[in-house]
């Protein structure tokens, strides 16, 4: 799959240092897989849950922190919208939320 805005993974864990390597890791079990569909995305994120308007929601670091992305799988495409920690998730409408 093809990630897009890698670049707000890298201003988050300036900020977040111990959530590097999960996202690291979700960064690279993205870019090597080739889903065609959510139930193919859920055997490798277990616990990502689908919100409307092609975003998932992953849950980082033992549930610590979500992740947000639009996820097209006709255009192997998973586009990074948001990453914070669950608290900052709780007030967010992630069906309208761009980073």
């Amino acid at each position: 799959m093809n990630v897009i805005a890698y670049r707000t993974l890298q201003l988050f864990w300036k900020k977040h240092a111990d959530s590097r390597q999960a996202l690291g890791t979700w960064y690279w079990v993205c870019r090597k897989a080739e889903w065609e569909s959510f139930n193919e995305l859920a055997r490798d994120f277990p616990d990502a849950f689908p919100v409307g308007d092609n975003r998932v929601v992953f849950d980082i670091k033992g549930n610590r922190y979500r992740l947000v992305a639009r996820v097209l799988f006709m255009f192997k495409i998973v586009q990074i919208k948001w990453v914070g920690t669950h608290a900052e998730y709780d007030r967010i409408d992630v069906v309208t939320i761009n980073k």
